[in-house]
């Protein structure tokens, strides 16, 4: 999981925070911190199927899958044990 954490958190210091380090905790929630907003979203879940060869289905686009880099994390390893 430390891995997969490390790969979300460079994906959005880069294409959302351009770069610039951050003092984020892997619980803070995007939304609230200002990380990503909802456009940023739309950009996350595209990344995410796209690397992680899954499907983010219209009904699980809800902060407790996708608000925090541990939340990002463990809806992936879930889609992933899924889909093999």
């Amino acid at each position: 999981m430390e891995q997969l954490s490390n790969e979300l958190r460079n994906f959005i210091v880069e294409n959302f925070l351009f770069g610039q380090s951050s003092d984020f905790s892997d619980n803070d929630s995007f939304l609230k911190t200002r990380i990503i907003d909802s456009t940023g979203v739309v950009e996350l879940i595209s990344w995410v199927e796209e690397s992680y060869g899954i499907r983010v289905e219209d009904d699980e686009i809800v902060p407790d899958n996708l608000d925090s880099i541990n939340k990002l994390s463990r809806f992936i390893e879930r889609k992933t044990c899924v889909s093999r």
